[in-house]
């Protein structure tokens, strides 16, 4: 039974579907995860207590390799929250052109308030749950919210501990002592910086004339801002979940990232600064403001569900990159559409960070590891070949850039599933 979010994404693919020629098998095997698992972690705090926390993983599709897909560490984590995740993953993977399939995890908690030995032994509590259902040929987890490399590098320790053996390409995102790559860290803003550039260029948009604001302050976003403000862009709103700041005139990042990185409560693992607290000179604004702001570029970076059919008639920015998973709603697209606002999807512009944890499984596999120039030059080749042949398919098919993304991954996903046999092929005959 597909749950409330999880039905919502394949609203997507349903609109998709009659654009694309597959096999009525493989639309209806994409409909569902293949596996779901949730797990319970025992943590023993530092006061002495023991808690338990609600793990989970999920295994979307397989068909066209190993499943790929971060960890998040949030209170609103759920089952339903991670299937829809592994199901846009499948997609972005596929999108992209990776050998890949789709997969998420989580821990419902809110690691702000653990300390660091806590958040250690429930991310090594977490592989010792989850360890069967993943491998470097199975299933490779990654850092998504409130995960980072720190926390990869504490949980591939543990699988290799467990295995025996070191065991580096079962889990990407990592340190670089540890097998990691260069240039993930930055690689989901990178990869949305890109096709964001690649896609205004050909509305003929000069950087200096072109207004952003942009909802989500952690590393993707706050990253893809200070790529923006060294463009050129006029990046005049941010925020974070505490509430946003704005200044027509345009917003000092790098001011904003020091402000931000000097309030660190746990450092290396955490900060809790608030962009909202900066400056009085600046507009205080709500996360709700800060979306409906007349703009040329809105990018939401934060959690899902952002813009939904009750706010999306007063959305005014010309052009939304979806940085975030899914911050828009199926009905929402619509409303949107409707007034020719072009949205971005989010399983083309943040692929960059899956992309260049697929460039660090590769090169923990074969041991031979890549400079960031090396990776940057990939990672813009891969996204902008991408983008421009969805847009090209969305100009063709006169259908929105996410229908024409879903189109462009559906082909890849039908090929591979109507290779293992059809209906059709068994009725039919050899």
């Amino acid at each position: 039974m597909l749950t409330s979010t999880l039905c919502d994404a394949n609203r997507r693919l349903t609109a998709a579907l009659q654009y694309v020629k597959i096999s009525a098998d493989a639309a209806e095997r994409l409909k569902a995860p293949k596996a779901s698992l949730i797990v319970a972690i025992p943590v023993r705090m530092d006061d002495g207590s023991l808690r338990i926390f609600q793990g989970y993983r999920v295994r979307y599709d397989d068909t066209r390799g190993p499943t790929k897909g971060g960890i998040r560490f949030h209170p609103d984590v759920n089952l339903d929250q991670v299937q829809s995740l592994a199901f846009w993953m499948t997609f972005k993977c596929a999108a992209l052109n990776l050998p890949l399939g789709g997969a998420k995890g989580g821990i419902t908690v809110n690691p702000k308030e653990l300390s660091r030995l806590e958040l250690e032994r429930l991310s090594r509590g977490y592989i010792d749950a989850i360890a069967d259902f993943i491998g470097a040929d199975v299933d490779i987890p990654a850092p998504d919210m409130y995960t980072n490399a720190m926390i990869m590098g504490w949980m591939v320790d543990q699988y290799s501990i467990i295995a025996r053996r070191l065991s580096p390409a079962v889990i990407t995102g990592k340190p670089l002592s540890l097998g990691g790559s260069q240039g993930r860290e930055t690689a989901t803003a990178r990869g949305a910086f890109y096709v964001l550039e690649a896609m205004m260029a050909r509305s003929g948009r000069l950087p200096q004339h072109t207004t952003v604001a942009l909802q989500g302050f952690g590393n993707a976003g706050s990253m893809l801002a200070r790529l923006l403000f060294e463009a050129g862009y006029r990046v005049v709103a941010v925020s974070d979940s505490q509430g946003g700041i704005f200044l027509p005139q345009g917003l000092d990042i790098p001011s904003i990232q020091a402000f931000k990185a000097s309030s660190r409560s746990l450092k290396a693992v955490y900060c809790e600064g608030s962009v909202c607290h900066l400056s009085q000179a600046h507009a205080l604004i709500s996360n709700a403001e800060l979306l409906s702001l007349e703009v040329d570029i809105l990018i939401p970076a934060a959690l899902e569900n952002q813009i939904t059919a009750d706010n999306a008639s007063q959305i005014k920015a010309r052009h939304i990159f979806e940085v975030a998973n899914g911050p828009i709603t199926a009905a929402a697209d619509a409303i949107l559409d409707a007034r020719g606002i072009q949205v971005f999807p989010d399983i083309l512009v943040n692929a960059g960070g899956v992309t260049v944890s697929y460039f660090e499984w590769i090169q923990n596999r074969n041991g031979l590891y890549w400079s960031i120039e090396d990776v940057h030059r990939r990672l813009k080749t891969m996204m902008v070949t991408e983008a421009d042949q969805i847009w090209q398919r969305a100009e063709t098919l006169k259908i929105s850039l996410r229908t024409a993304a879903y189109v462009h991954a559906l082909e890849r996903l039908g090929q591979a599933l109507d290779a293992k046999g059809t209906r059709e092929y068994y009725t039919n005959g050899i």
